[in-house]
């Protein structure tokens, strides 16, 4: 294994803080992880790592030596692609999270354009509806709705997308048409809806006078994933607040029907989050162009 193969595990090993975390996303032997950890120590003649049982942490040393391998790294990575990025050329994986809903009625569909259009690329997509730790899952590129909690990560805004208010055609017969959010709080019933940081249920949103305002929902339901979520409300279950692009078919089909338009909640933000700006290599901004480009119908004017 030569020095910037080396450096490329070392750096692996640190973000993740795992030996064996680093072999499985480098599709290495963990004896190969160690050994050339091993011989980069040797090399440089100074101790990277502090090894426990538990984890692996960075000497100070170790912590000096990864902000200049990145930079490094990132810079023969460009020199690499010099002549590929002309051609727009991408090659290699990438592994990319995003809200399961959004993979599979979206991004999905489309893959077969993305493929033909870079066939060097391999993608691997994990559709999950909770929050993930990027370094220490080896994820390159997040996809996240909403609003973004502080962290280390990079963040690129993309776009914003409408909410609408549904019920069923069941559930509008049964319990009446809700004309304002005040009458939630008489005789209606909402899903509930699951935060999936604190587990407690979500209230109800609306803009009134372009102000953002609140009300507690009375559900005798609470799901925490999309797919759950909209069931219910097309069971009769209660009403939802969703993404328009969610459930467009449903509704063009008559199977959900929107209500109270006057008092949508706020658009919510796309955004795409990678760990570090200087790893913006050419499959990932390939991918974000891509991705930005797929969902602009979505997205608010």
């Amino acid at each position: 294994m030569d020095k910037l193969d080396q450096y490329r595990v070392f750096i692996q090993v640190a973000d993740m803080g795992s030996f064996i975390k680093a072999a499985h996303a480098l599709e290495l032997p963990r004896a190969s992880v160690s050994a050339a950890v091993q011989q980069l120590e040797a090399s440089v003649g100074v101790r990277l790592l502090h090894r426990t049982t538990r984890r692996v942490q960075l000497t100070a040393d170790g912590a000096q030596l990864r902000e200049r391998v990145r930079a490094l790294l990132t810079d023969v990575e460009e020199i690499d692609q010099l002549f590929q990025i002309r051609q727009r050329q991408v090659s290699g994986q990438l592994k990319v999270d995003m809200p399961s809903r959004i993979a599979r009625r979206l991004v999905v569909p489309a893959l077969p354009g993305l493929l033909r259009n870079h066939p060097a690329l391999r993608l691997a997509l994990n559709s999950t509806d909770r929050a993930v730790d990027l370094v220490q899952e080896g994820v390159d590129c997040a996809v996240r709705v909403g609003t973004l909690y502080d962290s280390n990560l990079v963040a690129q805004s993309l776009g914003n997308i409408a909410m609408i208010n549904c019920a069923s055609p069941g559930y509008l017969r049964e319990y009446g048409v809700p004309e304002r959010p005040d009458d939630l709080l008489d005789g209606h019933l909402c899903v509930g809806y699951a935060s999936p940081t604190t587990g407690r249920e979500l209230p109800w949103d609306y803009l009134a006078a372009g102000r953002e305002a609140q009300i507690p929902v009375v559900s005798r339901v609470i799901v925490n994933n999309a797919e759950n979520y909209i069931s219910c409300c097309c069971e009769g279950i209660g009403l939802i607040q969703i993404p328009r692009f969610d459930v467009q078919h449903l509704l063009n089909a008559g199977t959900l029907v929107e209500v109270m338009p006057e008092f949508r909640a706020a658009p919510m933000a796309v955004s795409a989050l990678y760990p570090h700006r200087r790893q913006r290599s050419r499959r990932l901004v390939a991918f974000i162009e891509w991705f930005k480009a797929l969902m602009q119908p979505h997205f608010e004017p």
